[in-house]
């Protein structure tokens, strides 16, 4: 097993493991609890890391991340077709009333 990620939180460390389970890489997620031991431990020892399990897919599995690290963050938003509700836009379905918002002449701002 080889570390190829340390999330700066779980929900970080969740999406790069689905992005890397999606690609038919196994991988673990380590330290999910430990952010109850910082203070008795170094902070960033505490961190979420993410851990190939097989050493053959971590070139491909180093890939996949830094596709995750360099894809920018969607910013604005979108207005759903449906409720006219405001989303943000990288949301595919509203939050208001599940409506996709994937439809041709969605208005951005």
């Amino acid at each position: 097993m080889k570390k190829i990620y340390s999330a700066n939180n779980l929900m970080e460390a969740q999406i790069v493991l689905d992005l890397l389970e999606h690609a038919y890489i196994p991988a673990r997620i380590f330290n999910q609890n430990a952010i109850s031991a910082v203070g008795e431990i170094p902070f960033t020892h505490a961190y979420p890391e993410v851990w190939i399990v097989r050493d053959e897919d971590f070139e491909r599995g180093k890939r996949i991340v830094a596709t995750y690290e360099n894809t920018p963050v969607a910013t604005g938003s979108v207005h759903c077709p449906s409720c006219h509700e405001e989303n943000p836009a990288n949301f595919q379905l509203c939050w208001k009333c599940g409506g996709g918002l994937e439809i041709v002449g969605c208005r951005h701002t």
